[in-house]
């Protein structure tokens, strides 16, 4: 098992984490939800109620979604990825289905866990927002290229 301050400079040099202090981090970390997450078992599906984002640190998922009468791979993520963060944003109901494609390690971020943040320190509260918000524009031209090249 990695030693606190080693996983604090890991979560650091994640896109979701950049800029954030190391005492900030310590302090997400001692209030986020650790999960485990066996290969082919669902970390959520699609339409699920939502209040939660997602980091991982180990393993790699698959990211599905109903088109077109089926079911389409939107991508695959790993280790310093996020995803179900649009739930901290639109508290809308999860728009896609995620599931581990090996065993992973995550660390689940709860709403409630970032108020906690934006009580204690709202400057790097205002810093994850603004990663969340890069990641997502940053997903959305990504989309934009993909419907661009067809």
């Amino acid at each position: 098992m990695q030693g606190r301050a080693e996983r604090i400079l890991r979560l650091q040099q994640m896109p979701l984490f950049g800029g954030i202090r190391a005492d900030m981090l310590d302090f997400l970390l001692g209030r986020c939800a650790e999960r485990a997450v066996l290969a082919g078992a669902f970390v959520f599906r699609e339409g699920e109620p939502a209040e939660s984002m997602f980091v991982l640190e180990a393993g790699s998922v698959a990211v599905r979604r109903h088109a077109c009468g089926g079911e389409v791979v939107l991508c695959t993520l790993g280790p310093g990825a996020c995803f179900g963060e649009m739930a901290l944003i639109d508290l809308s109901p999860r728009s896609a289905t995620v599931q581990a494609l090996e065993d992973c390690r995550a660390l689940e971020i709860f709403a409630a866990n970032l108020f906690e943040l934006y009580e204690r320190d709202v400057e790097q509260f205002a810093l994850i927002q603004m990663n969340i918000a890069r990641e997502l524009s940053r997903r959305l031209r990504l989309a934009d290229d993909r419907a661009g090249a067809r």
